[in-house]
């Protein structure tokens, strides 16, 4: 994959810097499709912050899965107990498409939530690590 044009990427992490949320939303998606190691970090940067607006963060973990970098893996299990919806289901599903086996123990309990949505992403993201949960017999 070629570097990001400078240009656009000093004007994607101003974005990300500003105060309007819907710039950060836009800058998250737009670094999340270009790629490279500077998004890689805005991204992680953006996942970990819980200051910034819950759509951004969760725009961000969800772009970090497209992106697959092990850099993530560690931000992405702090994610799952972000507050919010969106975050914590991108972060599992996101989880699971980078394949780090050190997700195991986070999705299982993630597994416990009272949230379907929180469950379902656990499950799938445990699916796609190679983890077979067991049935009672």
């Amino acid at each position: 994959m070629a570097d990001p044009d400078p240009k656009i990427m000093k004007q994607l992490l101003a974005d990300l810097r500003g105060f309007d949320k819907q710039k950060r939303r836009t800058a998250v998606m737009k670094l999340g499709m270009v790629g490279g190691d500077e998004a890689v970090r805005a991204l992680i940067m953006t996942v970990r912050n819980d200051h910034e607006d819950l759509i951004a963060r969760g725009r961000a973990a969800f772009m970090l899965g497209q992106l697959r970098d092990q850099r993530a893996v560690e931000p992405l299990i702090q994610a799952l107990t972000a507050p919010g919806h969106q975050t914590p289901v991108f972060a599992a599903q996101a989880l699971g498409k980078i394949g780090d086996r050190r997700a195991i123990m986070p999705l299982l309990v993630l597994l416990d939530s009272d949230n379907e949505a929180f469950r379902e992403a656990a499950l799938e993201a445990l699916s796609r690590l190679g983890y077979e949960l067991r049935q009672p017999e």
